[in-house]
């Protein structure tokens, strides 16, 4: 017997070998996201802006990303347990780093209080919304002072799911402001109300939170760590080279549209 392979055997052990690598990298993950419009939509090409920055992150590192889309609190909760890659996008609350690594930013978001025009409404300082009744979102979080002055019952808010309901509430006089991110906040109006009832709808100009948003890894996961850092170097690339910003210039061109 022969001490020798034969050449076809070490040809095809040597593609194997140099293949390897590439089939672990391009191993699919599972992104889970709420509905989040413009950013994050089914209804928008690439799934939303958001979504296709995620997505194509996840290209540069030799992956391929799904965006699975789910209620808000069930993406949260499914990901911190593991079954999903990671969740997405969410501003930074200290309690969330018990189950979650972050990632670099992924968006920056400008939050105001939509309102009736036929209310009459100013504010400078948190102390100015004490005893207003305000409508939420389940499972948001509105920024460390409104946050505070929520918990401690200074502010009322009634919780629901979508932001439809909310605008349905402000035009009611059912409640008197709604936070919102001002870019989904006007999206929901578009696609939810006439256009005389939008006319009855604005916002302060003054922003209550400017905030930034990430993308969540679960601690329980073994190869999250790793995985972050990947993503924050794939993602720090495309900012470097002027493409993270080409996709907002696409989404302010109206782009991502499906009209």
């Amino acid at each position: 017997m022969s001490h020798y392979l034969s050449f076809p055997y070490v040809f095809v052990c040597l593609i194997l070998l140099l293949s390897a690598p590439k089939l672990i990298l391009a191993q699919p993950v599972t992104i889970a996201v709420g509905d989040w419009p413009p950013y994050i939509s089914q209804e928008q090409k690439h799934d939303g802006v958001i979504s296709h920055i995620i997505s194509d992150t996840f290209s540069e590192m030799d992956m391929s990303a799904t965006i699975k889309f789910l209620p808000w609190t069930r993406a949260y909760k499914h990901t911190a347990v593991g079954s999903f890659t990671a969740t997405g996008v969410w501003m930074h609350k200290a309690e969330r780093e018990n189950d979650f690594i972050y990632s670099d930013a992924l968006l920056n978001e400008q939050f105001v209080f939509f309102h009736n025009k036929s209310l009459d409404f100013n504010w400078n300082t948190v102390n100015d919304l004490y005893g207003m009744k305000m409508g939420g979102i389940q499972a948001y979080s509105y920024g460390p002072e409104l946050d505070k002055a929520l918990k401690k019952g200074l502010i009322e808010m009634v919780l629901i799911k979508h932001p439809k309901q909310n605008f349905m509430k402000l035009l009611r006089g059912r409640v008197q402001l709604h936070p919102m991110e001002i870019n989904v906040g006007y999206a929901a109006l578009k696609k939810n109300f006439t256009l005389k009832e939008q006319s009855k709808i604005t916002h302060h100009p003054k922003p209550f939170l400017n905030n930034l948003s990430y993308l969540l890894f679960p601690k329980k996961v073994k190869n999250s760590e790793e995985l972050v850092k990947r993503f924050n170097k794939a993602l720090a690339k495309m900012k470097a080279n002027g493409r993270y910003d080409q996709y907002f210039k696409n989404f302010e061109a109206g782009l991502y549209s499906k009209d």
